[in-house]
């Protein structure tokens, strides 16, 4: 599965935004140019992004002097998979479209290995609806891997070793 720039993006200038008005998002309105400048985001992209987010009730936004954007709800109730959502990325590993009546292999059939890509997908949409923005800006994934740990180290596995073979 590749995430792309946009739901990479929109996660990245949450995380900033959740920063600079603080966890509770109840402080001051940030205006996009400092994120965008901050993250090394292209302002015109950083806008799109953001309307989608503001129309996905995520994010609020001010006018005039003094506006700019600030979180909708607290970084600690946003969740990563809400913000990726929010910005019409899709959470799947499998090639196939879930609004099509082909399979992965451009017939009606799937490969052999759809549903574990399939279920890897599943897997990280779990994983991303359990980590928070909060928990982004605090650095608490471990905890959020602890059933996949747990699988790891019944097949023998560790996390790096894992990792390394996936990619």
């Amino acid at each position: 599965m590749k995430l792309s720039t946009r739901g990479r993006y929109a996660v990245m200038a949450m995380a900033d935004l959740a920063r600079h008005t603080g966890a509770g998002g109840s402080g001051e309105h940030v205006p996009l140019a400092e994120i965008a400048r901050r993250q090394e985001i292209s302002l015109p992209y950083l806008e799109q992004l953001f309307g989608k987010l503001r129309r996905g009730g995520l994010v609020a936004a001010t006018r005039g002097p003094g506006g700019g954007y600030r979180l909708a709800q607290p970084a600690a109730e946003m969740r990563i998979a809400d913000i990726i959502i929010a910005v019409d990325e899709p959470i799947k590993a499998t090639r196939c479209r879930a609004d099509s009546s082909k399979g992965c292999l451009g017939r009606t059939g799937r490969c052999l290995t759809h549903d574990l890509w399939e279920e890897l997908g599943r897997q990280i949409e779990v994983f991303l609806a359990s980590v928070t923005l909060a928990d982004v800006l605090e650095h608490v994934y471990a905890e959020h891997c602890i059933p996949i740990l747990i699988r790891l180290q019944a097949i023998g596995s560790t996390l790096d070793e894992f990792m390394i073979r996936i990619f």
